[in-house]
């Protein structure tokens, strides 16, 4: 095998798995679509992590950076995406950038001269790489290739049944995916503004705890909250219990929110239609009987409603993945989020990421298709696992550690000093 090995993705999974493999020997190129590392994070740069400095840092990536004399931070510290970057992440791509690509977006891959179809003399073939680049598009052989892209850009339409709400694509400019920066960035987009969060995860708390900050300054502003559940109990977690200490204070705190009135909550609505009137844009729900209505009428909408992976560069390989969850098949069971929080799930690396197209890995959230359980610990022992067994140690490959109590918090080996933090 003469071509490198091709990492999909320049976020904390992607360099971490460059961080491996570089450390193996293996030679490596990362192609990153955005104009710099951790361009999906970047969108979210104001948002505080639950998990401390020691939890979101990988030991190959560590090593690395301490070679250039830089220095950790407080381990014990909790960082904002944007100190994520710039005391970790972007130090580290510096240290990649000869093996990074910007600006060189995956559009196919498939075998070098073979379709899906043909079998014989698959595993010998180099894989073909189609990429859209700064220059024009160009091709890339590969021996191996590992998606670590996230799932950021595939964000879960509002609709209920999977689906996006009617209305939803057509009202597009009123709605916001994912985290906005509603007391920076967007701040004037929704001051004094009516604004509807969907979701029941801990992204649409820490929205809805903006939104209600947001009042100091612009008392016209009115936050609802709609979730399908019948209660928000899941939501607000283990409070003062969770092990998870910044998660459990968001919960409590937008208990507090709800029952003060400052955060209007909506039970048992499932979105099913969006529509443009003078008054502003009327959301109708289905309650749970599913004939029953409930309409709200509100100026701008954040849909906190979680991602998808995005499958269409990988259509020509030979994946397996799970029906529904779109993880693969030897990981879904793991993962599954209706047996598992992110806490349960087992340690799991090479075999559960591989598929039948050899040589090619599903690493980091993506890995988790549409399971919002994953964790950066998570992500980082998955690589390793990968890398070791592209090196060819098998032995270190299966041997996968992960300890993560029930609430999430993770117990993995200090990345600074390797001591094992399992029971």
């Amino acid at each position: 095998m003469s071509n490198p090995t091709v990492v999909i993705g320049a976020g904390p999974i992607g360099l971490a798995a460059a961080s491996h493999l570089l450390e193996r020997g293996i030679d490596t190129v990362v192609l990153e679509a955005g104009p710099s590392a951790a361009t999906s994070i970047r969108e979210w740069s104001h948002v505080q992590l639950f998990s401390n400095w020691r939890s979101v840092v990988d030991g190959a990536s560590v090593r690395r950076l301490e070679a250039t004399g830089w220095t950790s931070p407080d381990l014990s510290g909790f960082p904002t995406g944007g100190e994520l970057i710039s005391e970790y992440l972007e130090p580290l791509a510096a240290t990649l950038s000869d093996e990074i690509w910007f600006g060189h977006r995956v559009t196919a891959i498939s075998r070098d001269g073979l379709d899906k179809v043909v079998t014989r003399g698959r595993e010998s073939v180099p894989f073909l790489l189609r990429i859209d680049t700064p220059t024009g598009p160009r091709e890339l052989k590969a021996d191996r290739v590992i998606d670590a892209s996230g799932t950021w850009s595939s964000p879960n339409p509002m609709g209920s049944s999977g689906l996006p709400a009617h209305g939803e694509a057509e009202l597009s400019e009123h709605i916001a995916y994912g985290m906005p920066d509603v007391l920076g960035r967007f701040r004037s987009r929704y001051s004094n503004r009516r604004v509807l969060v969907v979701g029941a995860g801990h992204s649409a708390a820490g929205v809805l705890l903006d939104l209600a900050e947001l009042t100091a300054d612009a008392p016209e502003t009115a936050a609802t909250w709609a979730i399908r559940r019948p209660d928000a109990s899941k939501v607000y977690g283990g409070l003062a219990d969770d092990e998870l200490e910044e998660r459990g204070k968001i919960g409590a705190e937008l208990e507090a929110r709800v029952s003060a009135g400052t955060v209007q909550l909506i039970t048992g609505f499932r979105v099913s239609d969006l529509k443009d009137t003078s008054d502003g844009i009327e959301v109708t729900g289905v309650g749970p009987d599913g004939t029953s209505t409930e309409t709200v009428v509100v100026d701008e909408i954040i849909a906190a409603t979680g991602q998808r992976p995005d499958a269409r560069f990988t259509r020509e390989l030979r994946l397996d993945v799970d029906p529904w969850l779109e993880a693969p098949r030897a990981l879904a069971p793991l993962i599954d989020p209706n047996e598992h929080s992110c806490g349960t799930v087992p340690p799991h690396g090479v075999d559960e990421l591989s598929h039948p197209e050899p040589g090619f890995y599903t690493v980091g959230i993506k890995s988790y298709g549409r399971a919002p359980t994953f964790l950066l610990a998570t992500g980082y022992e998955q690589v390793r696992s990968v890398a070791a067994a592209i090196a060819g140690d098998w032995e270190s490959a299966r041997n996968v550690e992960l300890c993560l109590p029930e609430t999430g918090a993770c117990g993995v080996a200090d990345p600074l000093t390797e001591e094992s933090a399992c029971c």
